[in-house]
């Protein structure tokens, strides 16, 4: 068979992203070594993969998006099965082109510490834990206002909301295109349970923005970062969600969720701005959360916050 190759330059973002997005995960690279040699469903792939199938869609998804898969329907006499070819088999990256840069654009990074929250309204189960073991006790709200919170790492709750204060002094008296929340999150069930909804909320600033419905709890293999120490049989990892406000809207990865803006959220107003993820009360899907820090889960990040502003 002929090698397959994508070639991209260093300009081609949009492209780069899905790109990037697609490779960014273990299980999605497996499946592409899986599809080495052969075609398979999604059900196929499931089974070897040991993974609900919904979840496998998902990861299905994210890489024909990128142009890595293709999925075809073929008839059977019982139905219909999606079967799932590799398109891909190498991909290069041109960085010779110069990018023509706006020079008085500007990015602020900040991690905000996972622990850090102002207010929080939890039930249990939950509980936080540090780099080193579980925080005080678990399923024990009252933890939640111990000046130990402040080491957490993983942070997990079925009822409630966090709320972070988070300083605005950049976004005064600056050009501000965009403010960003990055997280590694997902839903909370005992132990873990792959399968498992929960309707996450965002608010800034008291205004609620859009609600992420998680799959589920993810485990059935360990992640990339959690301590030895750290039980298999608990969540393992989540999936990085990206909110982000413009000047225009508000999007939830490279959605548009809503038309809150920058100006319609006073986010310039005092010396802070407030950010609140939780589960709402009358929600459809009580999950509840999962919030992963730099030292658990698969990527080595905690609650980044990003500025986006011009001189």
């Amino acid at each position: 068979m002929a090698k397959r190759q994508m070639d991209l330059c260093i300009e081609d973002e949009e492209q780069l992203e899905d790109i990037a997005q697609a490779l960014n995960a273990t299980v999605r690279r497996k499946i592409l070594s899986m599809l080495r040699f052969s075609s398979y469903s999604i059900a196929e792939l499931a089974k070897q993969l040991d993974l609900p199938i919904s979840t496998v869609s998902f990861h299905v998804n994210i890489l024909r998006k990128a142009g890595f898969v293709s999925v075809t329907v073929k008839k059977y006499s019982r139905g219909n099965a999606k079967l799932i070819s590799r398109q891909i088999d190498s991909v290069t990256i041109d960085f010779r082109n110069n990018l023509s840069l706006d020079r008085n654009s500007h990015q602020q990074v900040f991690n905000i510490p996972l622990g850090s929250f102002s207010d929080a309204h939890v039930e249990a189960g939950c509980g936080m834990a540090s780099e080193n073991s579980i925080i005080i006790a678990d399923d024990t709200p009252g933890v939640f206002f111990s000046p130990e919170r402040l080491n957490a790492q993983l942070i997990w709750f079925t009822k409630g909301y966090l709320e972070y204060r988070i300083p605005n002094y950049l976004l005064k008296n600056r050009n501000v295109s965009a403010i960003t929340f990055s997280m590694e999150i997902c839903s909370e069930a005992p132990n873990y349970r792959n399968e498992w909804p929960s309707d996450i909320t965002f608010w800034v600033n008291g205004v609620e923005l859009c609600t992420y419905l998680s799959p589920g709890d993810y485990g059935g293999r360990s992640s990339r970062l959690n301590p030895s120490w750290y039980s298999d049989y608990s969540s393992q990892y989540g999936i990085v969600k990206t909110l982000k406000i413009t000047k225009e809207c508000v999007y939830l990865d490279e959605t548009v969720v809503g038309y809150q803006t920058l100006s319609k959220l006073n986010v310039t107003e005092g010396d802070f701005l407030t950010l609140r993820i939780g589960v709402k009360p009358d929600a459809k899907n009580q999950g509840g959360v999962n919030l992963f820090g730099e030292k658990f889960g698969d990527v080595p990040q905690g609650l980044m916050y990003m500025v986006d502003y011009s001189s």
